[in-house]
């Protein structure tokens, strides 16, 4: 009895947990995102499209895939590829206005090297990192260095991002490695987004848990 009853707990912790957590790409296609691209000569489903059902983009020229939902106060794991030469890439949170090349936003660095990098971009937004304030400007668009050396992986292997946005702090993870933590942003909402910027990169299990 006690192992039936036992059993019936850890079901329902399970039921829980799948119950909270939501994937945002169904591996088929890109229903629930949109696609901007900067350059209206270019196919924006050839831009950025599923394959072997995975996202990919072919990086150029420069644009982003960014959720039709807004979210909050959630926990964000993804998982990225450079299938040939690294470059650069990135993943935009609390992205907030109107589609152009550089909406509003805080930025978890993709770019080779540097994965675990904070951006704060987009007039006015601001966040603490450590003792110092940052905030973005029209000429300024603070970068802020990851804590530790890079912990990625080469080119052709995946890497994972996890990334906790609670409140007015924001937690990024590159491979299990804390890299980087703002707190005090002045933006806790908006869309996730994929960005294309330099060369074929690839997405995949891309899960949101709210915390509250």
């Amino acid at each position: 009895m006690k192992i039936l009853i036992l059993t019936a707990i850890l079901l329902l912790a399970i039921s829980g947990f799948s119950q909270k957590r939501e994937s945002l790409f169904n591996g088929k296609n890109l229903k629930g995102w949109r696609i901007y691209v900067n350059d209206p000569s270019v196919d924006p489903k050839s831009f950025f499209y599923v394959k072997d059902g995975m996202i990919e983009t072919i990086g150029v020229p420069m644009g982003y895939l960014r959720t039709q939902k807004e979210y909050a106060n959630y926990r964000l794991h993804l998982e990225w590829c450079y299938p040939e030469k690294p470059t650069n890439s990135g993943i935009f949170l609390h992205t907030t206005g109107v589609d152009k090349l550089w909406p509003a936003h805080y930025q978890c660095q993709l770019k080779d090297g540097n994965a675990g990098d904070f951006i704060v971009h987009g007039v006015g937004l601001k966040a603490t990192i450590g003792d110092t304030i940052y905030i973005s400007t029209e000429k300024l668009k603070p970068v802020i260095p990851k804590f530790h050396e890079s912990n990625e992986k080469v080119a052709g292997e995946w890497n994972s991002y996890d990334i906790i946005c609670e409140g007015n702090s924001i937690e990024v993870k590159v491979n299990g490695v804390l890299q980087n933590k703002a707190t005090q942003c002045s933006v806790t909402k908006g869309a996730i987004g994929l960005q294309a910027e330099g060369s074929k990169i690839r997405f995949r299990n891309l899960c949101i848990e709210k915390i509250r």
